[in-house]
């Protein structure tokens, strides 16, 4: 007689425990990840610069700016929307009203600018000697010689201590501006050479180069410093009076537009 064996099937539930939940932990997860990029990239924003905020604001009201012409890639190497750059022509912004905005910022620290050299009373005269003038270039600073006074030692570029004083006072104003800067150095015609063929266009550069030096010594940040020129007695402030003193002169200009430098 034939034995019959019974059938036994053992069903196993699976997904236990994490079955339960399903992937609801995943969502959570997401959305914490999610909140914390939102906070890092606010506070981010929150850090920058006024002038990079307003681009970055500019871009989200109008994104379609931005694009370049046929090329639609803000990305790409040499654009942005970050202040210097080329992007200013490039993504579209409204270079007019950049422009604008810098100029205001630069007459701002023209304004602070004169009133510390009003207040150093000890230099009281020599401030008459330092021009601060807005021109389509930029915010431009000379520091002019006269006839009675002069700010290096003759025919040389060592500066007197009231000049180095000055030249602090300009490079604290320029440090927070927190612009690129050229020095130039110009003489008069009256023609300097010596035995050894040191001449006016090594005069001219080595005193825009002892300010620049003295100006960086004074905590003027190294990256701002874009160029450091010299020419001679080829641009005389009187083209008229080329041998007149006021021709000696070492000018600092911070430009308005550096794209493309």
């Amino acid at each position: 007689m034939q034995e019959h064996k019974e059938e036994i099937i053992i069903k196993r539930k699976s997904g236990g425990h994490a079955a339960h939940h399903g992937g609801a932990w995943k969502v959570a997860y997401a959305d914490f990840v999610t909140a914390m990029m939102a906070f890092f990239m606010t506070m981010w924003l929150v850090g920058m610069k006024k002038d990079i905020k307003e681009a970055v604001a500019a871009y989200f009201k109008d994104p379609g700016a931005f694009q370049t012409q046929g090329k639609g890639d803000i990305g790409k190497a040499g654009s942005g929307i970050l202040p210097g750059a080329s992007s200013l022509k490039s993504t579209g912004i409204d270079a007019a009203s950049a422009r604008q905005a810098l100029k205001e910022q630069m007459q701002k620290a023209a304004k602070r600018l004169g009133d510390e050299l009003a207040k150093a009373t000890s230099m009281k005269g020599l401030e008459k000697q330092i021009e601060i003038t807005m021109t389509s270039e930029g915010m431009r600073i000379e520091f002019l010689d006269n006839e009675n006074s002069t700010f290096f030692d003759s025919g040389s570029a060592k500066m007197k201590p009231e000049t180095e004083r000055l030249m602090g006072l300009v490079a604290v104003e320029l440090g927070r501006l927190d612009r690129p800067i050229v020095f130039e150095g110009h003489t008069d015609r009256q023609p300097y050479a010596n035995h050894l063929g040191y001449t006016n266009w090594d005069l001219s550069v080595e005193r825009a180069n002892s300010a620049r030096r003295v100006m960086q010594g004074s905590g003027l940040g190294f990256q701002l410093v874009k160029e450091v020129r010299g020419y001679a007695d080829l641009r005389p402030r009187l083209v008229d009076k080329p041998f007149d003193p006021r021709n000696r002169r070492v000018s600092i200009v911070v430009p308005y537009d550096t794209a493309g430098q």
